[in-house]
């Protein structure tokens, strides 16, 4: 058995040491030797098994190709930046003016320039504030406006949104208590009007963003809520799925601007979603109400990393992002890129067609809604190997075929597609 420091003596490895770190290559090297030990592998062959070995990056997150159709997967980090959020990443990743006036040489306002294009996009905020994510933002409202007090909320709008968070239990921890008011599935202005009183903190609107409730059902539109605010009470809308303007693909889907025109004091929503940013959450609103939640002791604790706003910044003033390209992706291209990519891979040997299909929103975006879209129709027994491939590409099963949406796909990205799949095919 070669000795350890013998192997990582190799120059592969000592170039690779400084790329990924030396744990990592260790870890490669004793695997290599584990299997010599086995009988698996001869001893000259460590440092190539080594080598082998590596994985591409020092992160143990690989890179997928999303084909499930779901244009924002929360179980595949959501929306995709774009380049320009990438490149904006990539240059903030070192020191950066992220609270530093180059100028003056003095402290500045932490994230200026995000929040600055954040306001930009919606001119309808007063003010503007950004924390870890949408569920941070409700908590950081709750906690300034309502702790000790009451939330008047609607029994229909009590969501669970992912792995077992539910937004009252969200609330309640914050010290806040709930005052439920409707059914499950008709909620009156009256309902809200009768319990608001002097221990009411605020009244809060959520959009159902992951469900749809049909039939015998009655709900409180923000606009006619926000006649509540004559009574001195603030109305703060959780709209989600972080639309900033209205997009006429998603009619019922709501948006920042709209919601705050119709009278909310105070909206949160996603970064990551439909916004196609980074994982963060908007707060917009009353100035005063802002401001009292950025100045809060627990804004601190929520408050977003310099990477972050410098993705957010690019989103909001870069391209068109990913999502946005996926949601408005024209269906007849889809169809002609799916007849062209079986067609190659038919010429392969490879048993594929190409198929109608329906892509949706997902990420708690636009319950019921489907786009029409295009795939690749693969046996089933494809779905394992490419998941597990060089390049991971995931897709979904559906009546023992494995479907390769494209909406979710770059055109430019069709030749690692089939690459992957001719890969796996032998």
């Amino acid at each position: 058995m070669p000795r350890t420091d013998v192997v990582l003596a190799d120059p592969r490895l000592v170039a690779a040491e400084g790329r990924l770190g030396r744990a990592v290559v260790k870890e490669a090297v004793a695997q290599a030797q584990q299997r010599v030990r086995q009988g698996g592998l001869g001893p000259e062959e460590v440092a190539d098994a080594a080598v082998a070995a590596l994985p591409p990056y020092a992160a143990s997150l690989r890179p997928v190709i999303n084909m499930t159709g779901v244009l924002v997967h929360t179980n595949l980090g959501r929306a995709p930046l774009s380049a320009a959020a990438t490149e904006a990443v990539a240059a903030a990743a070192g020191f950066a003016d992220v609270e530093f006036d180059l100028a003056t040489g003095a402290r500045a306002r932490r994230g200026r320039g995000a929040m600055d294009a954040l306001a930009r996009a919606v001119p309808a905020a007063e003010d503007v504030h950004v924390v870890n994510n949408n569920a941070a933002a409700l908590v950081l409202a709750a906690t300034v406006l309502a702790a000790g007090r009451e939330i008047v909320v609607s029994r229909g709008e009590l969501v669970e949104i992912g792995d077992g968070f539910r937004i009252p239990d969200l609330l309640v921890s914050t010290g806040a208590r709930l005052r439920e008011v409707g059914t499950t599935n008709r909620t009156s202005y009256a309902d809200y009007l009768a319990a608001v009183g002097p221990q009411t903190g605020f009244v809060l609107k959520i959009h159902p963003s992951n469900f749809r409730v049909e039939g015998f059902t009655g709900s409180v539109e923000v606009a006619e809520l926000a006649r509540l605010s004559e009574l001195g009470v603030p109305v703060v809308a959780d709209i989600g799925s972080g639309l900033l303007a209205r997009e006429p693909l998603l009619p019922e889907e709501p948006d920042a601007a709209s919601t705050l025109r119709a009278g909310a004091d105070l909206v949160t929503a996603s970064g990551d979603k439909l916004l196609g940013g980074p994982q963060a959450g908007l707060l917009l609103g009353r100035r005063d109400l802002v401001e009292r939640c950025r100045r809060h002791p627990l804004a601190r604790a929520l408050r977003v990393d310099k990477l972050t706003l410098a993705a957010l910044e690019a989103t909001l003033r870069g391209p068109a992002s990913p999502v946005e390209e996926a949601l408005h992706a024209d269906p007849v291209a889809l169809r002609e890129r799916a007849e062209a990519l079986a067609s190659t891979l038919a010429e392969a040997g490879i048993e594929a067609r190409a198929v109608r299909s329906e892509a949706t929103v997902g990420g708690g975006g636009a319950p019921g809604v489907t786009l029409p879209s295009a795939a690749i129709s693969l046996p089933e027994r494809f779905a394992v190997p490419l998941r597990t491939g060089a390049v991971p590409v995931v897709g979904r099963v559906e009546r023992g075929r494995l479907l390769l949406d494209l909406r979710t796909v770059p055109a430019g990205r069709d030749v690692d597609v089939v690459r992957a799949i001719i890969e796996v095919s032998g």
